[in-house]
């Protein structure tokens, strides 16, 4: 890799800043940072929203920042987890849970921070042809269309029938602690349909104690193949895994996940606590480059996600057809064959403040384990918000964010308010069962809901 033009183009930015006097604020700038580590490896699983880590290398953010990076798919979560902690990976797109359950020792114990929030939404619930010609009677329509958002009451006579005559319904999610398993429960516990407890201090890692509708694991790209074989119902999955469905005639999404959750949090920036500390003007390099990235994919209302879609669909990113991908990331998302319904922020990388890592995301991660048995045993208010700031580490984020402000490569009023922002957003009452979600009473919230366990509770 050659620095010239790196180089010329860090003198040009000292020439301005130079001749504006820009040079009494240099404390955090580029200029001051030297990466420790300038080789780097990190990984991903084919899905649309490793788009930041696709753009960062093919827009040369990255190279900008001293840095060479290899991008390298993994076959599953646990593979990419085990590949980050025994430093084959230097990081890797995670699901937002994976760095809090590796921290509390939930499956593999392992000290996982993320100092950059990859996206908001992106993923869907999706049944199978059969399914939906049975739910679809249930469902109000107006136009001739369904009614959206279609609520998983509207699946229940389908699960009670199935149950009633002993044939488990089996659904599809991605990794224990993924977004995915905890959204697709979130929604079926919503319509009164319960998915199960996990019970890991008396060895039951299943998670299908008491359940009605059974989940299991499957990797994304192979979540149309084992629907269409039968083996599962449905599913919960990122894109483009929905609308390959659709695209292939097999099964229809029924719902995103901005309709369960308005704008949650769904992929992070994984990195172990110890590469954070041993090479700290690489991580804040890493993270300057991925914000830029974040930026470019939603700057003037998706206008470049075309192009992003384009990168995406290369075989060694996500490899799908570039139509398939699109479905979705450029704004638009389609339901039943047909049924394509304007989305702008099925993807968002960068606006409502999509890359800061903020406390109460983790701490909902944290309440949906404990209320359905990953965390076994009660735990008081101050255990979630420690947890939280332990992993979630927003201080390595604004590090990084404060300086591209300062150099004029981003605007501050694009960003919280670093000097008040407490890393807890206001209470969200976006969800599909109408609870009100408040991160610093997690308590308090998980004793709202009718389904899983209670504060106090032990299975």
């Amino acid at each position: 890799m050659t620095l010239l033009p790196q180089i010329n183009k860090r003198l040009s930015k000292l020439s301005v800043l130079l001749s504006s006097a820009a040079i009494l604020s240099f404390s955090s700038s580029i200029f001051a940072l030297e990466p420790e580590k300038t080789e780097l490896k990190f990984g991903f699983i084919k899905l649309t929203d490793m788009a930041p880590l696709a753009i960062a290398k093919e827009l040369g953010y990255f190279e900008d920042e001293g840095l060479e990076v290899e991008l390298e798919a993994q076959a599953n979560w646990k593979v990419l987890l085990n590949g980050v902690i025994d430093g084959q990976l230097d990081g890797a797109h995670m699901l937002a849970g994976q760095p809090l359950a590796a921290t509390i020792g939930y499956g593999t114990k392992a000290d996982i921070i993320t100092p950059f929030s990859m996206d908001l939404n992106g993923n869907a619930i999706t049944v199978s042809n059969k399914v939906w010609s049975e739910m679809k009677p249930n469902i109000p329509h107006e136009n001739g269309k369904p009614v959206h958002p279609i609520k998983a009451d509207y699946l229940k006579p389908v699960v009670d029938s199935y149950n009633d005559s002993g044939r488990p319904f089996n659904m599809g999610m991605v990794f224990p602690v993924s977004t995915h398993n905890y959204e697709l429960r979130y929604w079926l516990a919503a319509g009164g349909i319960h998915p199960g407890f996990y019970a890991p201090h008396k060895g039951d890692t299943k998670g299908q104690i008491d359940a009605e509708a059974f989940l299991s694991v499957t990797p994304p790209p192979q979540m149309p193949s084992t629907l269409e074989a039968g083996t599962i119902y449905g599913y919960c999955v990122g894109e483009p895994w929905n609308q390959q469905a659709v695209f292939k005639g097999i099964g229809v999404p029924v719902i995103t996940d901005y309709e369960i959750w308005k704008n949650n949090p769904e992929k992070v920036f994984g990195i172990t606590k110890e590469f954070a500390e041993k090479y700290p003007d690489t991580t804040t390099a890493v993270v300057r480059a991925l914000i830029r990235a974040a930026m470019w994919l939603d700057a003037d209302n998706n206008a470049n996600r075309p192009e992003a879609v384009k990168y995406l669909s290369k075989p060694y990113y996500v490899g799908a057809d570039y139509d398939v991908i699109a479905n979705s990331m450029t704004g638009t998302f389609e339901y039943e064959k047909g049924d394509k319904r304007d989305i702008p922020d099925f993807n968002v990388f960068f606006r409502y403040n999509a890359t800061y890592p903020y406390y109460s995301d983790a701490i909902w991660y944290l309440t949906q384990m404990r209320r359905w048995g990953q965390i076994s045993e009660d735990k008081d208010d101050a255990w979630y918000k420690k947890v939280a700031a332990d992993v979630y580490r927003a201080d390595l984020y604004t590090i990084a964010a404060k300086s591209l402000i300062e150099e004029g490569e981003a605007d501050i009023k694009d960003f919280p308010n670093f000097g008040t922002e407490t890393g807890f957003k206001p209470p969200q009452n976006t969800f599909i069962d109408n609870i009100t979600y408040d991160g610093t009473q997690p308590n308090e919230y998980i004793n709202k809901f009718s389904i899983g366990l209670k504060a106090k509770q032990v299975l």
